[in-house]
């Protein structure tokens, strides 16, 4: 079984070394780790160090592209060297590379195809107290929209099986862990938690500037995921939002007029109807986007299927190639050169 350790970096120069002497060189259940760094266009030499490292695979984005499309990258880089299970881990050593071993080992076992890495944030020393409350608060948002129970919702430290791995498809920009998380509850794929170390703190996080960005860039990546995979639930609710706003003033018109002065408020019908009108409209647009999306689920199922038509292709010629290599190195039999060198006499 082999294990690819991916690790995506953007100017990671001063804590790689630490983060890849961290991994472990051997786990049991496991043949094979190999490392792969994903440059995502760093300027302070991260490839060059890796490569004085000793990492066995680097690549790197020609400009800086992002955290969960260098995410994407290296897990589909992983895929085409045959990894059996991917863990990612973060450059700057903020988990312990020991604790990997515990990652896969659900994979391993055969429990689970995504493991997230549980950092117990609760008792992490140089997390402020707001911290420790936001992201508490925030895991269990994300729990509720994706129906992923898991207590550290945004932690990066994650294993995936190869199989898991056909069936992700992140398409955001920002992060990757809240989109993954929904795919992993929409799709139905076995997950589990498990709890891990940190490290001491070396850098303040690149992804944002500070925690209402952090907050504003997380809602809307999980607003835009969650309306992808339940659009006919989102655009219902707004519908219905809509649609009560518009009772009121169309109640205040019924009551003027079979109570009052029979006549009513018609400035009251008019912007009543105009909210229920907006309130089908929402519903119908719903229903548009619950159609796309059974289309984008076929559409899913497709490149997986692809995926895996490829794998297999790929596994056929790397046999095909090794047979035709035995077959060359075979010797040829004793009688067949005497047979040749016979004929050759006459």
């Amino acid at each position: 079984m082999k294990l690819i350790v991916q690790i995506p970096c953007y100017n990671e120069a001063g804590t790689l070394e630490e983060t890849v002497a961290d991994i472990p060189k051997s786990i049991d259940g496991i043949d094979t780790i190999e490392i792969l760094i994903i440059d995502d266009g760093s300027s302070d030499g991260t490839s060059e160090l890796a490569r004085k490292l000793g990492v066995h695979h680097i690549i790197r984005n020609k400009r800086n592209m992002g955290l969960a499309r260098t995410f994407k990258k290296g897990l589909d880089h992983s895929l085409s060297l045959d990894a059996d299970i991917i863990v990612n881990t973060d450059g700057d050593n903020q988990y312990c590379g020991a604790d990997i071993a515990k990652l896969v080992q659900p994979i391993i076992a055969g429990t689970a195809d995504i493991t997230i890495g549980d950092r117990q944030t609760s008792t992490i020393a140089h997390f402020s107290l707001g911290k420790k409350l936001l992201q508490r608060f925030g895991s269990w948002v994300v729990r509720r929209f994706s129906e992923v129970d898991v207590p550290d919702a945004v932690s990066g430290f994650r294993a995936i099986s190869r199989e898991a791995a056909f069936r992700i498809n992140i398409v955001s920009s920002f992060s990757y862990t809240i989109e993954m998380l929904i795919q992993v509850g929409k799709k139905g794929i076995a997950f589990t938690s498990v709890p891990v170390r940190t490290n001491p703190k070396t850098r303040d996080s690149r992804l944002f500037n500070s925690v209402f960005r952090f907050i504003e860039r997380s809602g809307t990546t999980l607003l835009r995921m969650y309306s992808m995979y339940q659009p006919l639930r989102v655009f219902t609710l707004i519908g219905l939002v809509i649609g009560l706003i518009g009772t009121i003033p169309m109640i205040r018109f019924l009551y003027f007029y079979l109570f009052v002065s029979g006549e009513g408020k018609i400035q009251s019908l008019v912007i009543g109807s105009a909210f229920l009108i907006v309130g089908v409209l929402t519903f119908i647009l719903g229903l548009m986007a619950d159609l796309i999306n059974h289309n984008r689920q076929l559409i899913e199922m497709s490149l997986e299927k692809l995926r895996h038509v490829e794998d297999a292709q790929k596994a056929l010629l790397a046999d095909a190639s090794a047979r035709s290599a035995v077959v060359e190195e075979q010797p040829v039999p004793e009688k067949l050169e005497e047979s040749s060198s016979r004929q050759d006499d006459q």
